[in-house]
């Protein structure tokens, strides 16, 4: 599945908001700052006073200075090289040490802001996009974000500040070997910056690919029994080959264009180092300049080069941030949910009434699936839900659990209007047992409490009794203890069943959401599901997404849904003497059960 087109966020606007997430840490961040330029300040003189170390050995040796003032003023100046390092060491460790805390705190909000955001996103946004790609977007390109946010910041600021130091150094010893020095410096900016700019489109493309890549991942990779089934391992391969050539493509190209940059300023730098050795020694010649100066001043010149080539580096690293950073933000875009009421209203108490007054809805405004559905639900009901493949029958349940807000009408909880409810409050009514059961990895005790997370040992054993899942728990290796794998592949499917059916009765839930799920197990099992099914319905208000026709004969209602809208609704009985819609899928299935 392709990801949808989203607005393109600029170079500038991206890192522009991740410095917005830095604000609260900007004292931290000046200050760090204030040490970096004290650092690369300090680092600045030493080569200055290298020279000057120079200069007076050459005093000593033909400057005809007696031995005694030589070695004198050669330790002092040692003593304040020695000195000038050990500054520049205390404030590298400080600025670091509180750029680290600055940049991890920046991230530890980015991580909460992705949470909150995946926890307010409508279910069309999973519905639309790969697992794959989301698990991208929130783990990886996060990651990418966090590894270079601190080093690109140190190494700007130091990259910065060390040129200004180094170049205002050059200046002091001799303009003129720094016209010459420098010379190439503007030419090799310019080139470095338009291939930059031109890499910067293969960065997003391999990060957008990389997404896609784990998004083939998630789903093939996990479905592979299914691919082995239908024989289309050649077809899945190739679409992984096509992917990976897309991401070998982006990435061999950002890769390239990128590494080209150190080799052309390191090129065009030595051009000028070249031009340097030659004017200088010829200054040297007409007593112009001392050879400590000249030691000095080529110091100065590689070093000078030195910021610069680390900045392209850095343009390497903040392509791959932005890229990372653009799909970051890109989530953090998506339209959220129906913001919860100002005032929410929860009902003081829960009858496990139900009641749909003329709702409609559509997945896309230009397209209404439901259009004026109305029904009524009284509390206790076994109610079935039926209907051929896409009649609506989810996302009935889907709107009565505000997964999807309705577009007209309203949907009444035990009186109260859902949309007048905290999300929290209207879902903690409902207690569900679905198809495809989801379990963790943990023990199975630690399972079945997640429907009620105080709930104490004795009334998780009691559910588990209740659900008839206590037998086969005591017959495996340490019982209740017994751990799960990932997806409970150690468990039969029926096992499995029983105990999110354990969990849903812990949760002790007026209303039930159940979707039948026997096609896929053995008969006895299947009358211990039944079983466990009739014991949570009891005394409760319960829609059963139904899919054997023959097991909800004693419902309530029974609602036929067909092209999204309710078709039919009555007993069973009724609706068979009715002759209608129901009647036609209950025939039809009772003669298939008998063929």
């Amino acid at each position: 599945m392709k990801n949808k087109q989203t607005k393109s966020i600029s170079f500038k606007e991206v890192f522009g908001r991740l410095f917005y997430f830095m604000k609260p840490y900007c004292k931290g961040l000046v200050l760090s700052v204030v040490f970096i330029v004290f650092a690369s300040l300090f680092n600045s003189l030493g080569p200055f006073i290298l020279g000057k170390a120079t200069d007076s050995m050459v005093g000593l040796v033909i400057g005809g200075v007696p031995v005694p003032e030589a070695i004198r003023q050669f330790v002092t100046i040692l003593i304040i090289l020695a000195s000038t390092y050990i500054l520049y060491a205390a404030f590298k460790y400080l600025s670091t040490y509180i750029l680290v805390r600055v940049s991890q705190k920046t991230i530890y909000d980015l991580r909460n802001q992705v949470d909150k955001k995946f926890k307010k996103l409508p279910l069309n946004y999973f519905d639309t996009n790969t697992y794959g790609d989301i698990l991208s977007r929130i783990t990886n390109d996060v990651d990418t974000i966090s590894n270079s946010l601190q080093q690109s910041l140190d190494q700007i600021v130091t990259a910065i500040t060390s040129v200004i130091c180094i170049f205002a150094m050059m200046l002091f010893i001799s303009p003129i070997l720094t016209l010459i020095g420098v010379i190439t410096v503007p030419l090799a900016l310019v080139i470095s910056i338009k291939i930059a700019g031109a890499s910067q489109k293969y960065f997003k493309a391999q990060q957008e690919t990389l997404g896609e890549i784990n998004g083939y991942v998630e789903e093939v990779y996990t479905g592979h029994n299914i691919v082995s089934a239908y024989g289309t391992e050649e077809e899945t391969i190739q679409e992984f080959e096509d992917t990976n050539e897309e991401l070998y493509s982006s990435g061999w190209k950002s890769q390239f264009m990128s590494s080209t940059l150190m080799p052309i300023t390191q090129g065009m730098t030595n051009i000028g180092y070249v031009a340097v050795v030659v004017v200088s020694g010829a200054l040297v010649i007409g007593g112009r300049m001392t050879i400590g100066m000249i030691q000095s001043f080529i110091q100065y010149l590689r070093q000078f080069s030195q910021p610069i080539n680390q900045t392209v580096q850095i343009a390497n690293v903040l392509q791959s941030t932005a890229a990372a950073a653009t799909r970051v933000f890109e989530f953090l875009d998506e339209h959220e949910e129906v913001p919860e009421p100002e005032n929410p209203i929860k009902p003081q108490k829960i009858d496990g009434s139900v009641e749909f007054q003329n709702v409609k809805f559509g997945y896309v405004p230009y397209n209404t699936l439901m259009h004026n559905v109305s029904l009524k639900v009284n509390p206790g009901s076994k109610v079935a839900i039926v209907g051929p493949t896409g009649a609506g029958k989810t996302t009935l349940i889907n709107l009565l659990l505000r997964f999807y807000d309705i577009n007209g009408g309203k949907i009444l909880v035990s009186g109260t209007d859902i949309r007048k409810m905290k999300r929290t409050d209207l879902r903690e009514i409902f207690g569900m047992v679905l198809q495809d059961t989801w379990l963790f990895t943990g023990s199975i005790m630690e399972n079945i409490r997640y429907g009620r997370l105080e709930a104490s040992d004795a009334e998780v054993v009691a559910a588990a009794k209740a659900a008839r899942a206590d037998f086969f728990i005591n017959t495996l290796p340490d019982g209740y203890s017994f751990m799960l794998q990932e997806g409970a592949t150690n468990l039969a499917h029926g096992e499995r069943q029983l105990l999110t059916i354990a969990r849903a009765i812990l949760s002790d839930s007026p209303i039930m959401i159940l979707d039948e799920a026997t096609s896929s197990v053995d008969t006895r099992t299947e009358v211990l599901i039944q079983e466990a099914m009739a014991t949570l319905m009891k005394g409760r208000t319960s829609f059963v997404i139904a899919h054997r026709l023959s097991t909800i004969k004693d419902a309530d209602m029974i609602i036929y849904m067909e092209n999204g809208d309710i078709k039919e609704t009555g007993t069973h009985d009724s609706l068979i003497e009715e002759n209608g819609l129901y009647a036609k899928l209950y025939n039809s299935q009772f003669t298939n059960d008998n063929g």
